[in-house]
């Protein structure tokens, strides 16, 4: 791949998400502002361009497995993959962090009252995406489902409503999932437990780091892959 200083994030990710390391690295969004090119990137993040590619160059030229080229699945098993893999994942995860989160609020939040922000933060941001998971696995991922169904076969069957409509409201969530959970790490000191925290404050702030790194790669596999393709799906049976 031929990353240059126009390339856009989001699209060096897709096609090779080692990629994702150098980003996370520098706090650069590859998932909500995958559309945002390098050098923007760079700038928002006050880190140099060049340093940066040479980075990427240097993932890009190891001869290691790339992992996992989701960009070449059929877009209904990537549909199913994330409905089944990354849904369920953060439905097991609410569950499991929740009460953690509690815990460590009621015994170190007079020391730490950014807990109670974060806290209000997560049960803010779980409420929101359940409801956004939903709406995917009830109307969009079926309604791309039927386009890819609809191609193979060779009809004019396509979703009543406008998939790439139903898209740009799935952008926008993802948008607000991304911001406050940037907060999050912010608040925790990027997920760093204090001198005086205890086992179960470290694992709560583990569990949120890995919880955040999992829906950055949840909304990379959409944003960046999945929903393009739909909306390219979309507009070749219309």
């Amino acid at each position: 791949m031929n990353i240059t200083k126009d390339t856009h994030v989001g699209e060096i990710v897709a096609q090779d998400y080692r990629m994702a390391a150098v980003f996370s690295k520098s706090k650069i969004d590859f998932c909500c502002h995958g559309g945002t090119t390098l050098e923007e990137a760079c700038k928002n993040q006050d880190v140099p361009l060049n340093e940066i590619l040479k980075q990427l160059n240097d993932v890009a030229g190891q001869q290691t497995n790339q992992g996992t080229d989701y960009k070449s699945w059929p877009l209904d098993l990537l549909a199913d993959y994330i409905e089944k893999k990354h849904h369920r994942y953060v439905e097991a995860k609410i569950k499991e962090i929740t009460p953690y989160l509690e815990k460590i609020l009621n015994v170190h939040g007079d020391r730490h009252p950014e807990l109670s922000e974060v806290e209000r933060l997560f049960k803010e941001s779980i409420g929101e995406f359940t409801m956004h998971m939903k709406k995917e696995e009830l109307m969009v991922f079926p309604a791309i489902r039927k386009m890819v169904k609809s191609k193979a076969d060779g009809t004019d069957d396509k979703p009543k409503r406008s998939v790439e409509g139903q898209i740009s409201t799935m952008l926008h969530e993802h948008d607000n999932e991304g911001e406050r959970f940037k907060r999050i790490s912010e608040l925790t000191n990027h997920y760093t437990p204090p001198t005086d925290g205890c086992n179960t404050y470290r694992i709560t702030l583990a569990m949120l780091k890995e919880f955040e790194e999992d829906l950055h790669l949840h909304i990379h596999l959409e944003n960046n892959i999945l929903f393009p393709k739909a909306i390219e799906l979309e507009a070749s049976l219309n």
